[in-house]
Parts: structure tokens; sequence; C-alpha cells
């Protein structure tokens, strides 16, 4: 039976130089006794999964109101794909499986109901109060919001996997970094994984998402470059097939397409750059984990096609709106009459102030939590 030091054994012998061992760990904030047969970032990965605000991802959305149908994707869903590929991906460069799986599962766990426009209304509210981004958030929910353990609030993650929520950057993602994780250091080679599985799976299933919605059309997407080439190589290979069949094939392609050719340009970074360990990905200034110019061209006409096509379509618009309105009108009570704020929610206000507290509890909130909190507060035939 595998213990802790076996499996740390077995990171020493199988992964690559510049790979983070978990044996190598800067530790946890609070010291605690590791288990017995768990690595550090397999017990980080296992406290995320039995998290309420991992739990919470099933019912937000990402460009979808939850109850616009139950096909779209959810945070969860979403997560869970970012999972999948992050941990194919480091497994081909020979990287640590558990960390990437780690910071994966938590990159999201910051994000408040209804999408980027959740956050941008969070963002106008804290303005002048501390602001708001949801790594940041992630970072406060992993580190003090979570109760479930006596001798420390929050999960008490590992540094690497809150570095890993710190440095998260993406097209969206731009936290600050804050001092206590090395802001002018690279982040590890497994955060970089994590960041470009991300943004595979983030175009990939809004193209899905908005073909099922009816939003997009596909002979809008045939003049794109990156669909164009995918859908030929499945018309190749398998002729005529049934349109759902189709898509899946074309959009198993893109992703497949898009990790080959992630792999060979950041084999080629590693040689050129010379990476020999973890320092060297740390003083290197560069992402190493990155798209050829080719594909960050054809990347980027295919997200101004979803930009122009599914974000800015009238119907999204419209989810959006409603979104910051609710968000809006339900800070504003709060904030008028914090007593209608949970017992527990009031208690923070003399730690974390007023605005923060409110904050903390919307964020917090599921797509269909927020609604049935507007209906009460709002609707005067709604028992609250």
């Amino acid at each position: 039976m595998l213990t802790r030091k076996d499996i740390e054994k077995r990171e020493a012998g199988t992964l690559a130089l510049y790979a983070m061992r978990s044996s190598d760990t800067r530790g946890r904030k609070y010291p605690e006794a590791e288990p017995k047969h768990r690595s550090v970032y397999q017990r980080d990965r296992d406290r995320i999964i039995h998290s309420t605000a991992f739990r919470r991802l099933e019912y937000k959305t990402q460009v979808f109101v939850n109850h616009e149908g139950d096909y779209y994707r959810t945070r969860l869903t979403h997560t869970l794909e970012v999972s999948q590929i992050a941990r194919s991906i480091a497994r081909a460069m020979s990287l640590n499986e558990d960390l990437v799986e780690a910071i994966a599962l938590s990159h999201d766990i910051g994000h408040p109901p209804f999408g980027h426009a959740g956050e941008e209304s969070l963002k106008m509210l804290m303005k002048e109060n501390g602001g708001f981004d949801h790594n940041l958030q992630g970072l406060r929910v992993v580190e003090e919001l979570e109760l479930r353990y006596p001798d420390f609030p929050g999960l008490n993650l590992t540094w690497e996997v809150r570095e890993g929520i710190n440095k998260h950057t993406t097209m969206f993602d731009r936290a600050e970094k804050l001092e206590e994780f090395d802001p002018k250091a690279s982040p590890t080679m497994e955060t970089q994984v994590v960041d470009i599985a991300d943004e595979i799976a983030y175009d990939n299933h809004d193209i899905d998402d908005g073909l099922t919605s009816g939003l997009i059309e596909e002979k809008g997407l045939l003049e794109l470059r990156l669909w164009k080439d995918a859908s030929g190589f499945v018309k190749k290979g398998r002729g005529d097939l049934p349109d759902k069949i189709r898509k899946y094939q074309v959009i198993r392609r893109l992703i497949d397409t898009q990790i080959e050719d992630l792999l060979s340009v950041s084999e080629k970074n590693i040689k050129s750059a010379g990476i020999k360990k973890v320092s060297d990905v740390r003083k290197y200034k560069k992402r190493i984990v990155v798209f050829s110019g080719e594909m960050q061209k054809k990347r980027k006409e295919l997200r101004g096609f979803l930009m122009d096509n599914l974000y800015k379509n009238f119907r999204v618009i419209r989810m959006s709106d409603k979104a910051r309105r609710f968000i809006s009108e339900l800070f504003a009570v709060y904030l008028q009459k914090p007593e209608q704020l949970p017992p527990s929610d009031q208690q923070k206000i003399k730690k974390s102030g007023i605005y923060r507290a409110i904050c903390d509890y919307i964020a917090g909130m599921t797509d269909r939590y927020a609604l049935d909190e507007y209906k009460k507060l709002f609707d005067p035939y709604e028992r609250v």
C-alpha cells in the first residue's frame, strides 16, 4: 500500500526536473500533520472538492443564467473540463498532476453568481471599498471564509496551490499579485498549464453552448480557420455523420489541435530557455507554456467571433443586464438595512466592514439563491 513517502519517491523518479514535487512544498500557513497515504497536493485537492464553495459552482453560470437550460455549462462543469484538459497536458509534460488538479479545481472558486456580469457588478459596487476580483476572492474563500476545521480558518492549502489561485492569468483573469506569493517570480509550470487549459475549455464549450442555444450558427464558424480545418479533418476521416455527433467531433478536434500545438511549442521553449529545474521556471520572465504565434492568431480570430456573435448577442446582453440589476439592488438593500443579512454574516461586519461582509455574502450565492433572495426582498407575495 502506497504511503505519502512512496508517492514522493515516485514523483522523484517520474516527474520532470522542472516539475513541482510535493516534498518541496513551502507548506501550509498553519502547520499540520500530513496524512499517511496522500501527498500534500492530493490533500489540497480533496479539501477543495469537499468545500461548500466548490459545491456551489454547480449553480453558478458561465454565459447563460442557470434557469435558461440544463444543458449549458456551469462553473462546475467548466471547472471539471479545465481539470481534465490540464491533467492531460501535465501528464504529457511529466508535471505534477496532483498540483495541477488542485489548482484547476480551485481556480474559479471565488466567482460570484451570474458569470462575468456578476463580477463586473461587484467590482463597481466595491470600487471605493477594496475592490473585487474573483481570484482574490478565491483566496479569501480558501483562507478565511470556509469554516470546516477547529484549529484554523479556511482550508489551509499549501503555498503552491494558493499561489496558483493568485497568479491565475487568462484573457479574463488578471488579479493583483500579492507580496506573499513572490509577485516578480513566474508561476510554476503547473499553474501555467491550468491557465492555458482554462482558455481552451472556455472557448470550446462556449462554441458548443452557442450552437446549442442557436445564438451562433455553423456557417459563421466555417469562416474561421480553426473551425474550418477541424471540420475538414472530421469530414475527411468519417464522411457524413449526424449533426450532433459531427459537431462534437469537430470540437474534440479543436481541443486536440490546440493541445498538440501547445505541447510542441512548450517543449521547444523548455529547451531553448535551458529550463532544468523549478528555480529556472521561477526566474524566466516569459510564459513557457504557450501556443505558437500562428495558433494565437487563429484563436484571436475565434474569440473575436464569439465576442461579436455570442457575448454581444441581445439575449446574453439582456441576461447580463438583469444580473447586474439583481446584484446592485440586493447590495443596496443589505447596505441600507444590514439586519436583513443572515446572523452569521452580520457578525462579520465588525471584522471585515459592512461593504466586504455584504460582498462576501453575495459572491457566495448561486444564481438560484440570488434570484430567490431577490424575490423574498422585492416581491410582496413571496414568503421571506
